[in-house]
């Protein structure tokens, strides 16, 4: 639809013809892409591009479909375009491909006293505590006396992942990654630990993360 230099520029054009996605950076005259996007009052969907990675946090508080650091690499391009087709035209997604699922929907573990079903596609994270883990799901906190090698068992890779000794997560919940830390919301930031670090950014490309379904 075009290109505008500076944000009142972007705003007559956003006014007078019909646009749904801008790509929109933050350090600009006039108004910064924060301030911008608050003005917008949610009329329009943004995907920000930025080379100052501390206005992640913000920018997902204010629903933005994507945070491009630069220098953009052209794979996360195309995976942010795949997300904004995704928010905009959610039905024609779905109809275009059917998400994958599961082997195995559930698992039951052993509480001190119970025995629990957990579905898998409400595990946010797991810690380990030596011989046993804590499960984290949307509603409760499960402990079990499990080790972390016996659960990474029953859970699919395409799914779960280990990050750190202590964590594996699922890589549904993941809504981004700021220095060595991955938010899963606003307040449940993980460690990423050195030796998981190759393999989790890998599978952002490979698996081309889009969060929660």
């Amino acid at each position: 639809m075009g290109a505008c230099l500076g944000p009142l520029d972007a705003l007559d054009k956003i006014y007078s013809e019909k646009i749904e996605l801008v790509f929109l950076d933050i350090h600009m005259p006039e108004l910064s892409g924060i301030d911008f996007m608050k003005l917008m009052k949610g009329r329009i969907r943004v995907i920000l591009t930025t080379a100052y990675s501390q206005y992640a946090l913000e920018g997902y508080e204010l629903n933005v479909i994507d945070y491009l650091l630069k220098p953009i690499p052209f794979e996360r391009f195309v995976n942010a375009v795949q997300k904004a087709k995704e928010a905009l035209d959610p039905k024609e997604t779905l109809e275009a491909k059917t998400p994958p699922k599961q082997e195995d929907e559930f698992m039951f573990v052993k509480t001190d006293s119970r025995i629990q079903k957990v579905r898998f596609g409400d595990i946010r994270y797991i810690e380990s505590l030596g011989n046993y883990v804590s499960i984290y799901t949307e509603q409760e906190r499960i402990v079990s006396h499990l080790t972390m090698k016996d659960i990474e068992e029953r859970l699919s890779e395409q799914h779960f992942m280990r990050i750190h000794r202590s964590f594996v997560i699922s890589l549904d919940y993941v809504q981004f990654i700021e220095g060595n830390q991955i938010f899963l919301d606003k307040r449940i930031a993980l460690p990423l630990g050195e030796t998981y670090r190759d393999k989790f950014f890998k599978a952002l490309d490979d698996n081309m993360l889009t969060g929660k379904k």
